[in-house]
């Protein structure tokens, strides 16, 4: 095992002006054993910077080091690392055995070990009784973890996941989440884990990057992403819904925002313009109000089981509450009156999106 340290790294394609430069200056420092989910839209970078500390892509400024030593220019193979991809990537006319097997058997390990690495890592993901089948004879989701018992056997100082359930249907990307905690739990070996999807990143990570445009817009615990987003952006890509956004102008306990004069339960960390946020999950029925508040006509509402997602508009603005699903939810036509607490407002700079702290 090993930690990661990303300096200002920087990937560009093209020299001179005209060069693309498409990662901008991350800095991180990971862990030994930690799982770190990278995540963001498509585009944004992420499988970039992935590759770039497997050496799939070279590093054009800064520096990434793996357990002390600096990999700017040591080749893939020994970088001591395993990846596990989207596509599995598996021989297809291989059996599962010879699969996981075949990188051992090229690095001229013994062939007593590579029995033994193989069954334990089979026995780990629930392989055993598939060791003989082809890659046509499995599911989805048993080829995915046969790619990653090939990773296992390798017995590498890092993982690299690169977005390895997006081919899988949403029940098995539940359950394959599930079993890859249960992995690093068990093996406790560094991890890098690259999706767009939230709830992955949500719930696998033990911190995690969020990335936009090539830029690190925040790295922290699952927890502290969600509850103080540095950025606009953290705040609309993290949370389903997204969080509402409302760019106005602060004065004391009032936010003037499209026209309308909307009361704040405490005042603004400063005046002028600014981004009020606020997450659809805290204004549930407490925040309802017969009224005052803030002022919401209702257009439709969602029934999601368990909950329901209230939509209208706040001065002709997209706005979204949930609220529990057991409630009598609210007519369109109708208006609430929302009345947020001062725990759950979020504050950010009109100009640079950027968090104000009061």
């Amino acid at each position: 095992m090993a930690a990661i340290s990303l300096k200002n790294v920087v990937k560009r394609y093209g020299i001179g002006p005209k060069a693309n430069q498409v990662i901008h200056g991350v800095n991180a420092e990971i862990g030994d054993g930690e799982f770190i989910v990278i995540v963001g839209p498509s585009g944004c970078g992420k499988s970039t910077l992935l590759r770039m500390v497997a050496g799939l892509e070279e590093v054009s400024d800064g520096e990434i080091s793996i357990g002390g030593r600096v990999v700017n220019d040591v080749e893939p193979s020994e970088r001591d690392i395993a990846m596990v991809f989207q596509n599995y990537a598996l021989y297809p006319h291989m059996s599962v055995f010879d699969n996981m097997a075949y990188g051992l058997k090229i690095a001229k390990v013994p062939v007593a070990d590579i029995k033994t690495r193989v069954d334990k890592a089979a026995k780990i993901l629930e392989l055993g009784a598939l060791l003989q089948r082809k890659p046509r004879e499995l599911s989805g989701g048993q080829r995915q973890r046969v790619a990653m018992g090939r990773a296992i056997v390798r017995q590498p100082q890092v993982f690299l996941f690169d977005e390895p359930l997006s081919n899988l249907d949403a029940k098995l990307r539940g359950q394959t989440r599930l079993e890859i905690r249960k992995l690093h739990a068990e093996l406790g070996v560094t991890s890098l884990f690259v999706t767009h999807d939230q709830v992955e990143a949500m719930t696998l990570a033990q911190r995690m990057i969020v990335m936009n445009a090539g830029h690190m817009e925040q790295i922290g615990t699952p927890e502290e992403v969600y509850a103080r987003p540095a950025t606009t952006f953290v705040a609309s890509f993290i949370g389903s819904p997204p969080m509402n956004l409302l760019t106005g102008r602060a004065q004391g306990t009032r936010f003037a925002f499209g026209g309308v004069d909307l009361p704040l339960p405490a005042a603004a960390p400063r005046d002028g313009e600014l981004i009020l946020g606020v997450r659809p999950e805290h204004l549930g029925h407490a925040s309802i109000a017969h009224d005052g508040g803030w002022p919401l006509a209702i257009e439709m509402v969602e029934m999601l089981g368990a909950e329901r997602l209230v939509h209208g508009r706040i001065a002709d603005h997209g706005f979204t509450l949930r609220i529990d699903g057991t409630l009598v939810p609210p007519a369109p036509g109708s208006t609430l009156h929302l009345q947020p607490s001062a725990d759950h407002l979020h504050w950010f700079d009109a100009a640079t999106g950027k968090r104000v702290v009061a």
